[in-house]
């Protein structure tokens, strides 16, 4: 078995609870909106369209096909079209109040806190390596409390680059001084997680609740957190 010694994680989907947490966010912009009174009448219609919406313009950022810019603009334009509702005059405002809600949600996934205290006590170096936002992941981590277990935080802003390309792997364990044979990556995500790694040269566990497959086998697969214990 590899001697790891720096682990490096996604953010969303993978620690932080991203769809409990969007969920609340939506939630709370449904009602302080009134969006029931703009023709929006089911919260679960508004909340599942808008993660569908949002999880497909992240996999096109992945891709290289959008900006950063162009989720935060049209996000809800989208939904709303999805939904056959007309473009409401304060969708500007609905996406900036998301934005503020959003981070100061504090779910994480079960078994995160369990397997980070875990990783901190066999004194693994920790790092978080995300496509998200600088200040937004940051505000993520300090209101779940788990932003004591990372020493980097690795964002496609300080790399200049996102994952999957090499760059920003290169660039993160450059910034932990940390060698590929010696460093794990962790993430959801197949293509910019576990894909971009395993091309980088780095080993990568998928974290893979809904059991997907795919043709190229990753160095671990793992339904649930707790079973990354048996392999480091």
């Amino acid at each position: 078995m590899p001697n790891y010694k720096h682990l490096f994680f996604d953010l969303d989907h993978t620690l932080w609870d991203f769809e409990r947490n969007s969920a609340e966010s939506l939630t709370e912009i449904y009602h302080d909106f009134e969006l029931v009174n703009h023709g929006v009448v089911s919260l679960g219609d508004f909340v599942k369209t808008f993660i569908e919406i949002n999880t497909s313009l992240w996999a096109d950022f992945d891709q290289g096909r959008i900006a950063h810019g162009y989720i935060r603009e049209h996000r809800f334009r989208l939904v709303f079209e999805a939904l056959k509702i007309p473009q409401l005059a304060f969708g500007k405002d609905m996406g900036e109040e998301y934005l503020r809600l959003l981070p100061q949600k504090s779910h994480l996934l079960d078994g995160a806190v369990a397997l980070l205290d875990y990783c901190a006590e066999r004194n693994y170096q920790l790092h978080i390596v995300t496509n998200g936002f600088d200040s937004i992941q940051a505000s993520k981590m300090e209101s779940a409390g788990i932003q004591h277990y990372f020493q980097h935080v690795i964002t496609n802003e300080k790399a200049g680059a996102k994952k999957p390309d090499a760059q920003i792997f290169m660039f993160a364990l450059n910034a932990a001084k940390a060698r590929q044979e010696e460093s794990l990556m962790i993430g959801d995500n197949w293509e910019a997680d576990v894909m971009g790694a395993m091309r980088f040269g780095m080993d990568a566990a998928y974290y893979n609740p809904k059991k997907l497959a795919f043709e190229t086998k990753p160095t671990y697969d793992i339904q649930h957190l707790e079973e990354l214990k048996s392999v480091l």
